[in-house]
């Protein structure tokens, strides 16, 4: 698998992320290519040294900033672990790395929503891909309605879709959360019927929403079929590094919930922590961007907004909120 003279540790890394649950695909991928790396420029060492790691840590001219933090990050990882094991290695100060560049979130339309997912349920079938046209209605609806990270609809297993309640089993989700999120009563029964096509069969451990060849979907097939139904909806797309993104139906799902709170008379101090919660977010302040875009969104409800919330509201939305992609 790995043949430097750190192999042990990088098998001893992997080990311990699996332990915990987490599929570390890119992590590993990485990792062998440092492996070679180190083969190829370090062949005698046995630590991860400064010099070493600044090769490493190079942006590449072709290169985006979040994929020079992937690729550092399992690196850095493995020389924490070493140096735990007391096998003095350097930590690469990831503070040092430049921040990506601010993005600008799209909260969708009614009208922008409505062909959309008009054009979701008009999937056609695919011989590849036989369930596509079904699955595709229910993960863009899991992402809006339910306000999921696009990772943790792909990830869900059939034993985490509870057809019976309609409640989702969100596990080892950002920062290592699990969480329960309930779904309304029509996107429940496109689960069950889809179950009852998809899984009569099915094992527990199997992914719920199928891809090619019946496995996990892949973060490129969910994002080529965005594309296609985007452009079909008629909703313009900046390019590569712009927006809208799938992300977007997560921004929008909350500002939708805050704002619809506002207009209905709910407490927000009972049900802005059933917002934090429902949505996976460790800490508040995460859910404080929201109100940000909310109150800027829909300068109709600010002044209620701020009633409530002027002490948390941010004044800029930096790189802290949307590059951790809560």
């Amino acid at each position: 698998m790995f043949h430097c003279k750190m192999a042990e540790y990088m098998k001893m890394l992997l080990q311990q992320k699996h332990l915990l649950g987490k599929e570390y695909i890119t992590g590993e991928r990485h990792l062998r290519k440092f492996d070679s790396f180190v083969i190829e420029n370090f062949p005698d060492s046995d630590t991860i040294t400064k010099e070493m790691m600044h090769i490493w840590a190079a942006k590449r001219s072709y290169e985006k900033i979040g994929t020079q933090r992937q690729r550092i990050t399992p690196v850095r990882d493995l020389a924490v672990l070493m140096n735990k094991l007391g096998k003095t290695s350097y930590v690469f100060p990831m503070y040092t790395l430049q921040h990506e560049q601010r993005y600008t979130v799209h909260i969708y339309s009614k009208e922008e929503l409505s062909e959309f997912f008009k054009q979701v349920d008009n999937c056609c079938y695919s011989s590849e891909v036989p369930y596509r046209h079904i699955v595709m209605p229910i993960l863009f609806r899991m992402l809006y309605c339910c306000g999921l990270r696009p990772g943790e609809a792909r990830r869900l297993l059939l034993k985490d879709v509870d057809l019976e309640s309609g409640i989702l089993t969100i596990r080892d989700s950002k920062f290592g959360n699990d969480r329960l999120v309930p779904m309304n009563q029509e996107l429940t029964d496109m689960c069950r019927a889809y179950a009852n096509t998809a899984h009569i069969y099915s094992e527990s451990e199997t992914p719920f929403l199928l891809g090619y060849r019946n496995k996990m979907l892949t973060d490129d097939n969910l994002n080529s079929n965005f594309r296609r139904f985007l452009r079909k909806a008629g909703i313009s797309h900046g390019g590569h590094g712009k927006g809208p993104r799938i992300y977007d139906f997560r921004h929008t799902f909350a500002v939708n919930s805050l704002k619809n709170m506002v207009l209905s008379g709910k407490d927000m101090n009972a049900y802005y922590p059933v917002l934090k919660t429902y949505m996976g977010h460790s800490f508040f302040k995460y859910t404080e961007y929201y109100l940000k875009i909310t109150k800027d969104v829909f300068p109709e409800i600010s002044a209620k907004i701020e009633e409530y919330f002027s002490d948390l509201i941010p004044q800029e939305l930096g790189d802290e909120y949307e590059n951790n992609r809560f």
